[in-house]
């Protein structure tokens, strides 16, 4: 019995290829960068990074320039940029965090197939390797365990 030969997919175009050779070249970018912008895992250094981008891209430091900067990006680009930016993967731990200021919540989950709730343990460490412990309420008791996903909520603002 002869199989039919299994047909060859069509090779990708220029202009998909160049897309794809953009995000990636975009997501290394910010990942090589996020840490030069501080404090880490506010909204200020994400505008610091979205500055220094602009810059970098010919624009003046003006606010009109940075406006027309990001109207530029738009809001999918500008979003894939944002979770990049806030987004860590610590294979070790087979976890991500993922920390958006804008968020009310921090979450860590599984990297691969989980069984079942994370240990608050792990967790601890995780928050601990990103330097997102100061940041997060401390007790454990307000973690909240959703399937493999654990939600911590971000430390309440001070006001001065």
């Amino acid at each position: 019995m002869n199989t039919p030969p299994t047909p060859v997919p069509p090779a990708p175009s220029a202009e998909a290829l160049q897309a794809t050779l953009f995000d990636f070249a975009i997501a290394e970018l910010v990942r090589q960068h996020r840490e030069s912008f501080s404090p880490l895992w506010t909204v200020e250094s994400w505008a610091k990074l979205l500055i220094w981008l602009a810059l970098n891209c010919g624009c003046s430091g003006d606010p009109a320039a940075l406006e027309a900067f990001a109207a530029a990006l738009g809001p999918v680009l500008t979003g894939r940029l944002r979770r990049t930016f806030f987004e860590r993967e610590l294979a070790d731990l087979d976890l991500q965090v993922m920390a958006d200021p804008a968020e009310r919540q921090v979450l860590v989950l599984p990297l691969g197939p989980a069984a079942g709730a994370l240990a608050p343990e792990r967790v601890g460490a995780a928050l601990e390797r990103v330097g997102l412990l100061p940041r997060v309420v401390a007790d454990r008791s307000r973690w909240q365990a959703l399937e493999a996903i654990t939600a911590v909520p971000w430390q309440a603002l001070r006001v001065r």
